[in-house]
């Protein structure tokens, strides 16, 4: 079990436990400490410079996000030095960034824009220096915008750290830096896997949704893709499905989704192909009925044969709580062990 350690930030008194950051003690404490390239599900990357404090018999200002605090570990997380040091850092960022706010799919959702606004930085004081570069739009699901790219390796971290695939990293030296894929190559043509985990982690607007609407409100439920289950929000607005991301507190994807869960769910769910009730087998084909009528179609079916002729098979889309009520309706109801379920086959 982790030992509690007690330290000081700005004069006051913070518990936290072994092997915590500062930065994210500072965080659950309802401490702000800028930063850009921190992410919770990620390794500590040090890369943005914002988070920078200063710590009591520690030489310089290393990042809060790389030092695990100590016992009677001072940190001061702002004063006349750290402050300049952050501005600048940030002033770099901003003097290549689009200043185009509010027409950015991200504007109010942008994490850049945020610390400027926390650090009360209102305008660019450094002269643009980069070209303009190319945008890729080959994904269906989204595009990445080098332009507005601050250099965080979120992304490219992702693709190594949490799907294992690699597709994306950071290529050349100085100025010359970007996101790319193998040999410079578009999203479709590379081995990405469209699961947008490296856009659901992009704290500017270099990665987005290609259909970006803000939802007014969200409805946590499961995904039905597949066997994991898969929890997630499906963000609402004017009854439709706008958005979805993956639960963090989810016990089986803790987070993650796949392409068909992330891009999937909101086509399938209002696609006009979709069946919205039963169909039984008329004179002239298949026709619609109702539930009552189908399900007693079904029951008068099961009456006609013995419990060794009946077989039942579960879907792989549906929950264990599904499944498990399935089986009891085969053994308990249907007097039959001739269960099965599709994702064994």
């Amino acid at each position: 079990m982790a030992q509690t350690v007690k330290f000081t930030i700005d004069g006051k008194q913070v518990t936290s436990t072994e092997g915590t950051t500062v930065l994210e003690a500072a965080l659950s404490a309802g401490i702000f400490i800028p930063n850009l390239c921190f992410h919770p599900d990620l390794e500590p990357y040090g890369g943005c410079r914002m988070c920078i404090v200063e710590i009591q018999g520690m030489r310089g200002m290393p990042t809060s996000c790389t030092i695990k605090v100590a016992e009677g570990m001072i940190v001061k997380t702002f004063g006349p030095e750290i402050d300049k040091t952050r501005r600048d850092a940030l002033q770099l960022l901003l003097a290549n960034h689009p200043t185009d706010c509010l027409a950015c799919v991200k504007n109010q959702r942008c994490e850049l824009q945020k610390v400027a606004a926390y650090m009360g930085v209102t305008e660019r004081t450094m002269q643009r220096t980069a070209r303009p570069q190319a945008v890729d739009e080959s994904n269906p699901f989204f595009k990445l915008d080098r332009n507005y790219c601050i250099l965080c390796a979120r992304c490219t971290r992702t693709c190594n750290e949490i799907t294992c695939v690699n597709a994306i990293d950071l290529v050349s030296r100085g100025d010359e830096t970007r996101v790319s894929l193998f040999q410079d190559q578009q999203f479709m043509e590379s081995i990405c896997r469209s699961c947008g985990e490296c856009v659901a982690r992009c704290p500017v607007g270099a990665l987005v949704s290609k259909n970006t609407v803000i939802p007014s409100s969200e409805v946590l439920t499961t995904c039905c893709y597949c066997a994991v289950g898969c929890s997630m929000y499906l963000g609402v607005r004017d009854g439709k499905i706008v958005s979805v991301r993956g639960n963090s507190e989810g016990k089986s994807n803790k987070g993650k989704l796949c392409v068909k869960g992330r891009f999937g769910i909101a086509e399938f769910v209002t696609h006009p192909d979709r069946l919205t009730s039963p169909l039984v087998k008329g004179e002239n084909g298949q026709v619609q009925a109702s539930w009552d009528d189908a399900l007693q179609i079904v029951a008068d079916r099961f009456k006609t044969y013995s419990p060794d002729e009946i077989a039942v098979v579960a879907s792989a889309r549906t929950t264990n709580e599904d499944v498990y009520a399935v089986q009891k309706l085969a053994r308990a109801v249907l007097g039959t062990n001739n269960v099965d379920n599709c994702a064994r086959l």
